[in-house]
C-alpha cells in the first residue's frame, strides 16, 4: 500500500506568505490550473480523504476525486498568527518558525498526533490511500511516517498542488517521492 499526498493549489495567502489554517480560502486561478493539471496522473485509491478546507476539497475535486472530509487532515492551527507572514511574527518574536507553535494555535505535537490517526485509519484499509491537504500538516505527516517527531517536518520543503508519496521498503516505511510538481 502506499499513501499519496497532495498539498493543494495556490490561494491568495499562500501566494503572499501568510500562514493560513482556519480562514477558508479558495485556490486562485493558478492553483486551480495546476489543481486541474493533476487530473488523470495521479492513479486508482481505494480510500480518498481532504481537509474539509475549501482549497483542499477544491484541489481533490479538480483533480478528478470525490474525497470523504477528514477533520485530522486540517492546517495546523496558527492561532494568533493566523494571516501573518513569518516576517511579521519575526518583528514581535525574533527567530519564531512554525515548529514553536504559536499562542492560542496548536503545537506541531498535537498536529503529530491528529496525524498518527490518519496514518492508523490508512493502515488500516490496506488499500493505496490519498490524501488531499495543506503544508504543513502534509510535512508533519511525511515525518510521523518515518517515526520523527512532528517538529521534524520542518526539514522537508513542499510546494503548492505538490505530490508526494509514503510507501515501504519492505517493511520500513519510507518517503518514495516528495514535492513532485507538475514543473519538476
Amino acid at each position: 500500500m502506499r499513501i499519496v499526498l497532495v498539498r493543494h493549489g495556490e490561494t491568495e495567502w499562500s501566494a503572499s506568505g501568510k500562514h493560513t489554517s482556519v480562514t477558508d480560502l479558495p485556490l486562485t486561478d493558478r492553483g486551480r490550473e495546476a489543481a486541474t493539471a493533476l487530473a488523470g496522473r495521479l492513479g486508482d485509491f481505494g480510500l480518498v480523504l481532504a481537509s474539509p478546507r475549501e482549497r483542499a476539497v477544491q484541489t481533490a475535486r479538480l483533480a478528478g476525486f470525490e474525497p470523504e472530509l477528514e477533520l485530522d487532515l486540517v492546517e495546523l492551527d496558527y492561532g494568533d498568527y493566523e494571516g501573518r507572514t513569518t516576517k511579521d511574527i519575526r518583528e514581535e518574536r525574533p527567530g519564531w518558525t512554525w515548529t514553536d507553535g504559536s499562542p492560542s494555535g496548536e503545537t506541531p505535537a498535537q498536529a503529530g498526533a491528529r496525524v498518527d490517526r490518519v496514518i492508523a485509519r490508512a493502515l488500516q484499509a490496506d488499500t493505496d490511500t490519498i490524501a488531499f491537504a495543506h503544508g504543513h500538516i502534509i510535512r508533519i505527516f511525511a515525518a510521523r511516517w518515518i517515526d520523527l517527531p512532528a517538529e521534524r517536518g520542518a526539514s522537508l520543503k513542499l510546494d503548492t498542488a505538490a505530490v508526494s508519496e509514503l510507501g515501504f521498503e519492505r517493511e520500513t516505511r519510507v518517503i518514495s517521492r516528495w514535492n513532485v510538481t507538475m514543473a519538476t
